[in-house]
């Protein structure tokens, strides 16, 4: 496992005898998703003018109120919400998703484009355990920072104070501050 974060999806000892039973950790954060996805189908089925609507509907999605200045326009999805930490004047636009179960922090000031995707969790490589397992690792945005349209940022990801992230990139490694990273990094790495 090339992670220091992992969780094992179905109950070891259960498993062991044949019965494919989620574990509790993953029992616990898929009965959070299931939470969250009903919480978000009612936010991006609002009006867009529901102010009240949708400061109520973010509070139980994040677990606390939006910070002050922080705008997010609807559709918005997350997966769990309490790990997705927005400083002062974030601006999300339409259509992100956040899937901030390992955690993601957006510092102050930062500008996120329609359609980008934060991934903080996936499964390994290997084919035997990637069934069996989740893994995952925090995403780090620090002040400053735009992400174009339809970024991906993947797990264990951290960017620096004032960089760019161009429409499109697939952002894999770290970024150092004020600088542009643009293109797919599709690349075959490895081979099995």
């Amino acid at each position: 496992m090339t992670s220091d974060r992992f969780m094992r999806i179905h109950d070891e000892e259960l498993l062991a005898r044949g019965e494919r039973v989620l574990g509790p950790e993953f029992r616990a954060m898929h009965q959070r998703v299931m939470e969250v996805t009903a919480l978000t189908s009612r936010l991006n089925v609002l009006p867009f003018d529901d102010e009240d609507g949708k400061a109520a509907l973010f509070e139980q999605i994040l677990g606390r109120p939006l910070p002050a200045g922080v705008t997010i326009y609807p559709p918005f999805f997350t997966d769990h919400g309490l790990r997705l930490d927005l400083a002062e004047r974030v601006f999300v636009n339409q259509g992100c998703t956040f899937l901030d179960y390992a955690g993601i922090r957006l510092g102050r000031g930062v500008m996120v484009g329609p359609k980008a995707t934060f991934i903080t969790m996936g499964h390994p490589v290997d084919p035997d355990e990637r069934r069996a397992w989740l893994t995952g690792a925090p995403i780090d945005i620090a002040e400053n920072v735009w992400i174009g349209a339809g970024a991906t940022i993947l797990p264990g990801v951290s960017i620096g104070r004032d960089a760019v992230v161009a429409a499109g990139a697939v952002v894999a490694d770290d970024v150092p501050e004020a600088s542009l990273v643009t293109g797919p990094k599709g690349t075959v790495r490895r081979r099995w």
